[in-house]
């Protein structure tokens, strides 16, 4: 008590001056008296700093923000989260130890009704050495599932849900989901099959005079006034059913030991011998030893179909992991008590089994005149035996010592068995509707009482078994089980596998005695068996499986449990980029691999959309964000999210990758030659047009064509995209979205910062950052703002003439009124690019750039949007004698490429000097910039400039001229990119004048220039 008042002490003190500083030495000498909490603001490694954020006893570290960034430490008075959070208050939550929660529960569970009224039928049926074979088999499969769940319960904290909690988090959302459900259902039908099992072993005690209806209703009664009896005790709680447990297992013992025990005295009386039980007898053993298959129950029996009806007696083994979230050490509990009651009842089995094709005949009539007469068996050739291994159940309770203490084994193992499944199917689904992995199930999730109790998933187990307790019998349930429980078995196994083959770093389990090859072998077997059983009910299950399987894709719950099957998705890429890098390039396999400079995406969706219509998810593109300002892990962490969001909501796939504290030609430079992976990088720079280059400061002109310089200078290809009326909208992000981007609009960055972070804390983890931040509205707000522009500035490459800063919100729609009648026509909309609209793409194919200028708009024409759109080819005709010639050998290479055309057109006249207009055009473009000759202005256009590419200038010009007689109608307009030429050549201006004179020569214009590697062949 002292010491936790200490700490107490410490803790407050620490919120004090001595929490300014890290250095011990700034404190007075009581330090040596005080906790190290409070020299440092670093966490000491402790459990709690690693539980799960949701955990009541979470204790988070300190961030990095906090410990890195100085304006982020803790003022005199303040106090972490952790400090503040209040205790975690006991609970008062019954836990069970290895023994009692997972030994005795599986012995119970495994010792059910088929030890004491199908086990003599299985010896009979398939003789001692089969049977033995039968049950070895069944352990075997038993043996390397409890394997494989011991190495995955031992990787983790195991919580509530027992198997779907291993299966989920180890393969994922969709296997867990499916297994969990159809095991629910499998423990609920097994319950049903224990009751019925029950009823007809106290059917036997009722003498047919007693019958209230007939044995077949009698007997379903009492399984109705059991099924109620048990779950009203496991509503009434888990002690008392543990309890119950204890009682039925000393029974179950007693009645085990009593037959080991009552064979060894043998017959009690003539009757006994009669009835086939004869005591130890090697003839009846050696007659016993082999198989003899006959028709039960209307059914021609194999060693398949044998096994089927046994294999449920397995199916125990998760009994202890089912209620893995009342364990105290489930990691410690279940491998350590599955294992050995595997052990225990295998040799149980097999000891019972030997004795019973020991010591009792397959047929015998009961008549003692048939018993002095030595034609005891004589009755099987008229079929008229009533007794033996192959005809009564009663064979067990035969050969004890004190049959009525059989029926109490009988019973208790009935009872226990169906409590154990009462108990297991419920829990089990509560777990999954806790998940919220299947819709109209969380109305189960809901517990009561301290232990969470699951009781409407009893209810609806209670309304199941019920159900089944009505229409069917013993023979008839056990098959589907088997099978339920057998899916469940392979993909357990299957886990592990996938978790020993993926090689996660997360993947260290503490037992060690697990093979990820006999894990596999494991899930084959099983699977192999379900087919040898039931072809058809196997079938069926899988159906099941995989309907749920897709249920659960199709729905994408919002879920990351860091499962194997995320793992083996990285391994798959990473080995798939490693693959692609030893590939050697071919033309025949080029694909345009995109870097487009959109800022934020949702603020220049056309480009965006654009681009992916480029690259459709069928090759690479990456949105690059330059931000000039620093910007905070939490900003960029919720900017990548939303964008992101944004992309999935237009069904985009596409990357996105922002840089900071650098200006736009640095941050392009950065993502030109940083971009990609091996062969997986872009080879295609794209950007948006430089619309307000003639009122921008000059630097940025300079800097707008460095990034085209660089992008050469690594051999990349250049495309520049202009649309009338720009690019930038708002018409692509939500209406709340909007609301707070105008709210934005009077904050500043730290505002701003402070609510992203604020935003971060109020969610999970960074993995629901992004479900988190579509309430919240963080996408593009440091983009949205003129203000804020100015320190998280967006692509100066695309288009900037945004709004001004709106003051009401009638004077912003007067404002998008005015940009709107400046648009030329109704294609300027945010999906202009995405609807199917009527119209030519029309290609200037001027120069040989490698046939890019050609293939884009190619790929173009073959999206759904665009496939009305048809190809009209211009390109420029060498002399004037010749343009028959020329476009002979044009449209025949054109055929050679597999390129469909509608209009192929060679230009003749492109060297004529343009019109006077277009040159007053073109000098008011200019005129900002013209300096004198003797000027030092390196920015400017002199004389001496335009009169060496007066020439390049006119043809410019006079393209200008053609692309607005010939194009302008075209829905878009494909154009060779003037080659950029570097500042001692060409000054920047009068570049950006020459592409201005292009890419407004019609309304939607695509500049390209490849990087002369080529891109089309005609070789196949």
């Amino acid at each position: 008590m002292e010491d936790k008042q200490e700490d107490e002490e410490m803790s407050e003190e620490s919120d004090g001056s001595g929490m300014d500083s890290d250095d011990p030495l700034t404190v007075n000498d009581t330090k040596y008296g005080k906790s190290f909490r409070h020299f440092t603001r670093e966490a000491l490694p402790r459990l709690d700093n690693y539980r799960n954020v949701l955990s009541l006893h979470a204790a988070p570290r300190p961030t990095l923000d906090e410990l890195h960034n100085a304006s982020l430490s803790r003022k005199p008075g303040q106090t972490l989260e952790k400090d503040m959070a209040s205790p975690a208050l006991a609970t008062p939550h019954v836990k069970f130890g290895w023994i009692q929660g997972v030994l005795m529960r599986c012995l119970l569970n495994i010792w059910g009704v088929m030890l004491f009224l199908r086990l003599s039928w299985v010896v009979g049926q398939a003789g001692v050495a089969q049977a033995m074979l039968l049950i070895l088999t069944t352990s075997v499969v038993t043996t390397i599932t409890a394997l494989s769940m011991s190495a995955i319960s031992t990787n983790g904290v195991i919580k509530g849900g027992g198997t779907y909690y291993m299966i989920s988090r180890s393969l994922g959302p969709e296997f867990g989901g499916s297994i969990g459900l159809i095991f629910s259902m499998a423990n609920a039908v097994a319950c049903a099959m224990y009751v019925v099992g029950f009823g007809e072993s106290l059917i036997t005690l009722i003498p047919e005079s007693a019958y209230m209806v007939s044995k077949a209703w009698d007997q379903a009664i009492y399984g109705y006034i059991t099924i109620v009896l048990l779950t009203g005790i496991v509503i009434v709680g888990m002690e008392w059913e543990a309890k119950a447990q204890v009682v039925l297992l000393i029974i179950l013992l007693a009645a085990i030991g009593d037959v080991c025990i009552g064979t060894i005295i043998g017959p009690k009386s003539e009757l006994e011998e009669a009835q086939g039980f004869i005591g130890y007898n090697m003839s009846i053993l050696y007659s016993n030893m082999g198989p003899d298959y006959r028709e039960f129950e209307g059914v021609e029996h194999n060693f398949f179909s044998v096994f089927s009806i046994f294999f449920p007696a397995a199916t125990g083994i998760l009994a202890g992991a089912n209620i893995s979230g009342d364990l105290k050490d489930p990691q410690k509990s279940i491998p350590k008590g599955t294992l050995l009651a595997i052990l225990l009842t295998t040799i149980s089995y097999m000891v019972i089994a030997l004795l019973a094709g020991w010591s009792v005949l397959r047929d015998a009539s009961g008549d003692l005149a048939d018993l002095a007469a030595g034609t005891l068996t004589a009755c099987r050739v008229n079929n008229t035996c009533k007794y033996g291994l192959h005809h009564s159940n009663d064979v067990i309770r035969l050969m004890s010592g004190f049959g009525p203490l059989i029926y109490g084994g009988c019973f208790a193992a009935a009872l226990s068995s169906a409590l154990a499944s009462l108990v297991s199917a419920p829990k089990v689904f509560q777990a999954l509707c806790q998940d919220k992995l299947y819709p109209y199930l969380e109305f189960f999730a809901k517990g009561y009482g301290s232990n969470n109790e699951p009781v409407r998933g009893y209810v609806l187990t209670f309304i199941i078994a019920i159900a089944i307790i009505s229409i069917g019998g013993l023979n008839q349930i056990a098959p589907l089980i088997s099978n339920f429980f057998l899916a469940a078995y392979a993909l357990i196994n299957f886990s592990t596998f996938h978790a020993s083959l993926a090689k996660p770093v997360g993947w260290r389990p503490t037992f060690k005695l697990y093979n990820m090859w006999l894990s596999l072998l494991g899930a084959a077997v099983c699977v192999g068996i379900m087919f040898v059983v039931s072809w058809l009910t196997a079938l069926v299950t899988i159906a099941a499986l995989l309907a749920l399987y897709l249920l659960v894709s199709y729905r994408k719950p919002d879920v990351n449990w860091g499962s194997t099957t995320q793992a083996q998705s990285y391994k798959t890429a990473l080995s798939g980029v490693h693959t692609l890098n030893r590939v050697t390039e071919h033309v025949k396999n080029y694909r345009p691999q995109i870097l487009v400079l959109t800022g934020f995406p949702g603020e220049r969706p056309i480009l965006t959309d654009f681009t992916y219509l480029l690259t459709k998810g069928l090759s690479l593109m990456l949105c690059g964000h330059i931000v000039q300002s620093q910007m905070s892990h939490r900003t960029r962490e919720a900017l990548t999210n939303r964008a992101y969001f944004w992309f999935s909501k237009r069904k985009i796939k596409s990357f996105y990758t922002v840089v900071d504290d650098v200006n736009f030609k640095d941050g392009a430079s950065a993502l030109i030659q940083a971009s990609g992976l091996g062969k997986l990088k872009p080879n295609i720079l794209m950007m948006g047009f430089k619309e307000n280059w003639q009122t921008c400061d000059r630097q940025e002109i300079v800097d707008y064509v460095e990034v085209m310089h660089k992008a050469l200078d690594v051999h990349m290809a250049l495309a520049v995209l202009r649309v009338e009326g720009g690019q930038y909208t708002s018409e692509a992000l939500d209406d709340d979205l909007q609301a707070y981007l105008q709210d934005m609009n009077t904050k500043d960055l730290s505002a701003f910062s402070r609510s992203m972070g604020d935003s971060y804390k109020g969610s999970k983890s960074t993995e629901s950052l992004n479900t988190h931040s579509r309430g919240s509205s963080m996408s593009d707000v440091s983009l949205g703002s003129p203000d804020l522009r100015r320190v998280v500035s967006p692509d100066p490459a695309a288009n900037k003439e945004k709004p001004a800063q709106k003051e009401s919100k009638s004077l912003g729609e007067l404002l998008r009124r005015g940009r709107s009648a400046r648009r030329a026509s109704s294609f300027t909309s945010v999906e202009q690019f995405t609807r199917r609209q009527s119209g030519t793409v029309d290609v200037w194919w001027l120069y040989d750039d490698g046939g890019l200028t050609l293939l884009l708009p190619y790929i173009l024409s073959t999206r759904r949007a665009w496939s009305s759109c048809p190809l009209r080819v211009f390109t420029l005709a060498n002399k004037n004698t010749e343009l028959e010639i020329e476009e002979r050998n044009m449209a025949s290479l054109l055929s050679k490429f597999r390129i469909d055309y509608s209009a192929l057109k060679m230009i003749a006249d492109v060297t004529k000097k343009p019109k006077d207009s277009t040159l007053a055009y073109f000098d008011k473009l200019i005129a900002p910039f013209r300096t004198p000759d003797d000027n030092n202005d390196n920015m400017g256009i002199t004389d001496a400039d335009l009169l060496a590419a007066r020439e390049r200038t006119h043809r410019h010009l006079r393209l200008r001229e053609l692309i607005a007689a010939q194009s302008a109608g075209a829905r878009l307009v494909c154009v060779t990119q003037p080659m950029p030429r570097r500042r001692a050549v060409v000054p920047p201006p009068l570049y950006l004048a020459w592409l201005t004179a292009l890419a407004t020569a019609a309304d939607r214009v695509l500049l390209v220039r490849g990087n002369h590697a080529a891109v089309l062949t005609f070789y196949s």
